[in-house]
């Protein structure tokens, strides 16, 4: 049976969190392990049209599911420190579910994307084994800026390298409310407090210049 209306638009407030990109404390960072001879730095640039950021959230209604654009991105980092830098950009404007009205509102009161146009994630380390061909596993630690304010986070990533190209993927859980946007749920529907982001993301693998 389809849910009232009111009730769908209550939970499309959620979508401006996809994004996520990316959560947890931060910790004393040990230096990444690397085999052999010392690396030059690694640029993995991202490419908008091969990636995708997905965000569900359940409620007592239901499990809302949607997506956001990436707008740009690039990674660059040195495998021998550790040391990461560049950044992911999101387009906070492009939160979908598949629920018109529910997406208005979203925009307009939770995501405020007229004042907050996008989402970003700076990477600052690289904690785990790197691989410059094949796959790896390893943690990025990094300050997300969404809706205004920064927050420290930590995200398992998996990547696979190979020859110019390169795939990753992970998943996080964003605290929203913790982090203060505001919570959508009223006397009749309870919504979860905590947003769960997937990202799928591919690009070229670049020298440095």
């Amino acid at each position: 049976m389809r849910a009232p209306r009111w009730k769908s638009t209550t939970l499309g407030a959620l979508g401006s969190l996809g994004c996520a990109l990316l959560l947890s404390a931060s910790a004393p960072l040990p230096r990444v392990q690397t085999s052999g001879t010392a690396l030059s730095e690694i640029v993995l640039n991202v490419d908008p049209a091969q990636s995708t950021v997905h965000w569900s959230v359940d409620s007592s209604l239901h499990l809302v599911h949607g997506t956001f654009a990436l707008k740009s991105g690039a990674l660059q980092f040195d495998p021998g420190t550790g040391h990461a830098g560049g950044e992911i950009v999101v387009s906070a404007d492009s939160g979908e579910s598949g629920n018109s009205s529910r997406d208005a509102r979203m925009h307009k009161e939770i995501l405020e994307t007229t004042k907050y146009q996008d989402v970003v994630f700076h990477p600052t380390q690289i904690d785990g084994h790197v691989a410059v061909s094949g796959a790896s596993d390893a943690k990025l630690h990094g300050v997300l800026s969404i809706h205004g304010a920064d927050h420290e986070l930590i995200v398992p990533v998996h990547a696979v390298l190979a020859s110019n190209h390169w795939r990753g993927s992970t998943q996080f859980e964003v605290p929203y409310v913790l982090w203060g946007i505001k919570d959508p749920s009223n006397f009749l529907l309870k919504v979860n407090h905590v947003v769960s982001v997937e990202l799928e993301l591919s690009g070229e693998v670049k020298a440095p210049k």
